[in-house]
């Protein structure tokens, strides 16, 4: 074995050993009474290479082979067959391939683990043939050829685990499965299984886990599963399941998680779940109807409820959070009726509360406007009346705050400011009145504020124009009155919408070149002073009113020009003479000038000769694909990073690589131009003509993630490093959700990820973004291959077509490295091997889940951190349909913030990760 595979684990084997057989007391090594190895465990010894042929020839007493988590070479060792007196083979995560032998040979096998692994052609259903085998796990080997669980699986009348979960099973599910009595854990979800659920399934009655979620299963759910009495788990989402929810299923005692969303079921909830132990109940997306039982939750502790898009009607049940731990109560698209009880209010747990679209009335109870660990509230498109209470100013935690379209009165509380975390804020359609408090200036971090479709009645506040994340604004259809201030015209969101109000006065110049005067139609009172395009044809001119003073004025200062101007030519007629040689010298650089393209995006005072003197060596800070980075100082203190292209003075500018770099230039442009996120790196402007190409941007004094994790001096603490990780997600769900297009980056890295003077990120080089083109909600467009080794989506690698879901995959890459302070690639991960196999191949214990973070942390914080690992296992899911969206992943972040409870404690209390790959929908 030492000759055959390489692992510095090895070294351990070195010690000499005085005695007989001192190979018995090698670590990983067991022996018998007479000096025969029964045993070999190098799981997790991070082992490369082949393993040996003919082992059981020199082992004829093997009992136990464990290679597990190491990184083997080539197809599966055909000659283990050999080892008749195997009782336990486990090879899972260890990258082999190829095709199976017959197992039917190894009688003795108690234990066959081949999970998460890449083996192809046929699955080898010789296994179901090994009477004694007790564990049985083929998870996650996705090559397979479509084969089907044959109907002699009932021999395994030992067997306690089978997990067939995603290994290209299709057919139906025998009623044989029956038979299989011992079995505890039984898991056959993300494969192709038809037909219904065999009645004979209900006779596993030592059952604790059951998970058929994605499949195309049909019919009817068999009340004969109501007999499994010792049912923990059961989640058959995602199929085809229709007729009603069996309240014999209710009635388990044990049952904890009943997951049954995105089915066709139908009828009531029954009245038994009421009394039911339930902490996770997730019936979305399905077609039931009626009441929910009133006593829902009373005598359980309730975590998650989700009964969202259904026909439920009447009033909602007012002691769900009876237990104290609700998470998430999610009742959106129904039928609800009836006033929300004040018991809601007392749910201080709360994270998500989303009751949309239903017929609620009545007034928002206070207490749920400030839940203090809440971070989505969406009451919106429901009937309810009354103000908005002074106490969502104790909504520390509040993100996303949905109140539009209800009969909501009053004014807008200038306690909302206190909600400091906001980023979305829509109110629109409501009652609302009188001003829009000045005080919201406060929310830095907000880049949604719709407010349109009320009866607000007072001047726009200058102060809209501190908020400089701000993307989208939208104040029209209200009875706004005076001047647009100048000052909002430095934000220039990506949608802006003022029309149909009272407002009066010249448009500020910047809108009409901006394109966005149509949206200030519907306000006689406004006036241009010059017709930039036809849009501003729709507005009279404003009125040129001069006064003799201002004549008087006008001609003191024309006729000081007219001598300032002879001044000057004299000077320059003397200078010229003096100085030609000098001129000669800098006639190219002026005459780069010309016929310069410029384009500002942000205000900002630049001199463009500044910027190009100061393109030198000396100020060179990095280089890209595309060109060289420099950092500027200008004569105005003020500090900006230039990225040069290459100059098309060095290359035909018809040529292909010059084509692409233009088509990068205009991406890069276009993209930033248009983008207001406090985690989007601010491009200032840019300059092109045929010498120059350059974009400049605000500068990042602390460089990029990557050195600042693997080069840095200074140690990133996990509340920075959670910050920064929740910045780049922010930033992600900006591109992917809040823009039409959106955009995907398509190369995030920790490269890309810029650091300033406080280490907040943000997300940088959109020279490669794509905005999506494809229309009726596809998010993916084909593309020629971007991105970077190590942080590549499995399916882009081989589709070449860019999805959201591909940015989301490289995002979970770079968790990874904030976690562990590990590269994506590194040696000791083993030949053509990542960081996301190293991770992988450590979590299946909570020891080895602690191995993985980052030991420079000193252990402060493990329980955010393996909650953080949980998301970032997630985002990189090698099937793109069970990766969260960038919007979810933003919210699952803000829940292991470290210091979510206002304090940051230190925790030494790791929690496994027991189904940390499993679909969470909620």
């Amino acid at each position: 074995m030492k000759k055959s595979l390489s692992g510095e684990s090895f070294s351990r084997w070195d010690v000499v050993v005085a005695g007989e057989n001192p190979y018995c007391y090698y670590p990983g090594i067991a022996c018998d009474n007479r000096g025969y190895v029964v045993k070999i465990d190098v799981s997790a010894w991070s082992l490369t290479g082949h393993f040996p042929a003919d082992v059981c020839s020199y082992l004829p007493e093997l009992r136990i082979l464990r290679l597990s988590n190491n990184n083997l070479h080539g197809n599966f060792p055909d000659s283990i067959i050999n080892c008749s007196l195997l009782e336990e083979l486990s090879m899972a995560w260890t990258s082999l391939s190829g095709t199976l032998p017959d197992f039917s040979p190894m009688k003795s096998l108690r234990v066959l683990d081949l999970s998460y692994n890449l083996f192809s052609g046929e699955f080898p259903v010789s296994v179901t043939s090994l009477v004694n085998l007790e564990v049985l796990n083929f998870n996650e080997n996705g090559a397979f050829n479509l084969w089907e669980l044959p109907e002699d699986i009932s021999g395994l009348t030992k067997l306690k685990l089978m997990v067939l979960s995603t290994c290209m099973m299709h057919g139906q599910i025998p009623a044989s499965i029956g038979n299989l009595t011992s079995l505890v854990d039984l898991e056959l979800s993300g494969n192709f299984l038809v037909g219904q659920i065999p009645v004979e399934m209900g006779n596993l009655k030592n059952l604790q886990q059951l998970e058929l979620y994605y499949n195309q299963l049909s019919g009817e759910i068999p009340d004969e599963l109501g007999n499994l009495t010792k049912l923990v788990d059961l989640d058959m989402s995602v199929n085809r399941f229709t007729g009603r929810i069996p309240e014999s299923l209710c009635k388990l005692p044990n049952l904890r998680v009943l997951q049954l969303y995105n089915n066709s079921l139908t009828g009531e909830i029954p009245g038994a779940m009421a009394n039911s132990t339930l902490k996770i109940l997730s019936l979305y997306d399905n077609i039931l109807t009626g009441e929910v039982p009133r006593n829902l939750g009373y005598s359980s502790e309730l975590i998650a409820l989700d009964l969202s898009e259904n026909r439920l009607s009447g009033e909602l049940p007012p002691e769900i959070c009876k237990g104290g731990k609700l998470l998430y109560f999610l009742v959106l698209e129904n039928r609800f009726s009836g006033e929300l009880s004040e018991n809601y209010a007392n749910c201080v747990s709360l994270v998500r509360f989303r009751v949309n679209n239903n017929h609620l009335q009545g007034s928002i109870p206070e207490g749920i406007l400030g839940l203090p660990h809440i971070s989505i509230l969406d009451l919106s498109f429901n009937r309810f009346t009354g103000p908005i209470a002074k106490t969502i100013g104790n909504a520390k935690n509040l993100s996303e705050l949905f109140i539009q379209s209800n009969r909501i009165s009053g004014v807008l509380p200038p306690e909302i400011s206190k909600a400091s975390n906001l980023v979305k804020i829509d109110l629109s359609n409501n009652l609302l009145s009188g001003p829009i408090p000045p005080e919201i200036e406060i929310l830095r971090k907000l880049n949604l504020l719709m407010l349109q479709g009320n009866k607000l009645n007072s001047s726009i506040p200058k102060s809209l124009s501190s908020l400089k994340s701000l993307n989208v604004l939208d104040l029209s259809n209200n009875l706004l009155t005076g001047k647009i201030p100048e000052s909002l015209c430095e934000l220039l969101p990506n949608s802006i919408n003022f029309s149909n109000n009272r407002l009066s006065g010249p448009v500020p110049l910047s809108l009409i070149r901006g394109g966005l005067i149509e949206s200030l139609s519907g306000n006689p009172g406004l006036c241009v002073s010059v017709y930039l395009n036809s849009s501003a044809q729709n507005f009279s001119a404003c009125p040129q009113i001069y006064s003799r003073k201002r004549l008087n004025c006008i001609w003191v200062i024309g006729i000081s020009g007219v001598v300032v101007f002879v001044g000057v030519v004299l000077f320059l007629k003397r200078w010229f003479s003096r100085e030609r040689a000098v001129m000669e010298h800098d006639e190219t650089l002026s005459s780069s000038f010309i016929h310069c393209d410029v384009k500002s995006f942000h205000k900002i005072n630049l001199d463009q000769h500044e910027i190009i003197e100061a393109l030198v060596d000396k100020n060179i800070v990095g280089h890209g694909g595309s060109g060289t980075v420099y950092k500027i100082e200008l004569s105005n203190g003020e500090i900006v990073a230039v990225k040069k292209l290459w100059s098309r003075k060095t290359k035909d500018p018809a040529s292909e690589d010059q084509l692409l770099l233009d088509k990068e230039l205009k991406t890069e442009v276009d993209t930033l131009g248009n983008i207001r996120h406090k985690n989007i790196i601010k491009l200032y402007c840019y300059f092109s003509n045929l010498d120059w190409n350059l974009l400049v941007y605000e500068y990042m004094p602390n460089g990029n993630l990557w050195d600042a994790l693997h080069r840095g001096s200074i140690l990133l603490d996990w509340v920075t490093r959670h910050r920064i990780a929740l910045g780049i997600a922010q930033g992600l769900a900006y591109l992917h959700h809040d823009l039409l297009p959106p955009i995907i980056h398509r190369d995030i890295k920790s490269t890309n990820i810029l650091l300033n003077a406080d280490y907040y990120p943000k997300v940088a080089d959109f020279g490669i973004a794509k905005v999506l083109q494809a229309r009726g909600g596809k998010d993916s467009t084909s593309t020629s291959i971007a991105g970077t080794y190590g942080y590549l989506a499995p399916e882009y690698a081989y589709s070449h077509k860019a999805t959201t879901k591909c940015d989301v995959y490289s995002f979970g890459v770079v968790l990874m490295e904030l976690i562990t302070g590990k590269k994506p690639v590194e040696e000791e991960f083993g030949e053509n091997k990542n960081i996301i196999y190293w991770v992988s191949s450590k979590v299946d214990t909570k020891e080895g889940a602690m191995e993985v973070l980052d030991k420079r942390l000193l252990g402060t914080f493990r329980d955010e951190m393996i909650q953080v690992l949980r998301i970032a296992i997630r985002c990189t899911c090698s099937v793109p349909a069970i990766r969260p969206t960038m919007n979810e992943v933003v919210q699952l972040l803000i829940e292991a913030d470290p210091c979510l409870f206002d304090t940051c404690k230190s925790s030494n209390n790791i929690k496994e990760l027991s189904n940390s790959i499993k679909t969470e929908p909620i």
